[in-house]
């Protein structure tokens, strides 16, 4: 089981990064190079290999939850504020 979980994350990374290589095909309203490819890439398996972490360590269902929750928070935060700057560091995308 723990190895199926890790190619699902696997897929699911690759899954979601066809979607704006795919959509780069049909507009050009997504323009991304290969280095956003890969900083997203980096983001997503790290944060799919850490609630893979907490789900192997952490035994109570309320504090995976927790956790798991703010792990994916944070996935949303760095998301936006490279994309669209919503906190204004040097990082942002706007």
């Amino acid at each position: 089981m723990k190895n199926s979980r890790l190619s699902l994350i696997l897929f699911a990374v690759v899954f979601l990064l066809l979607i704006p290589l795919i959509a780069m095909q049909f507009t050009d309203e997504v323009a991304w190079d290969l280095f956003d490819f890969i900083v997203m890439g980096i983001l997503l398996l790290s944060t799919g290999l850490a609630c893979e972490f907490v789900l192997r360590k952490v035994k109570s269902l309320q504090g995976r939850i927790i956790i798991c929750g703010a792990i994916l928070f944070a996935l949303v935060l760095i998301w936006a504020e490279l994309a669209v700057g919503i906190f204004g560091t040097p990082f942002a995308g706007s």
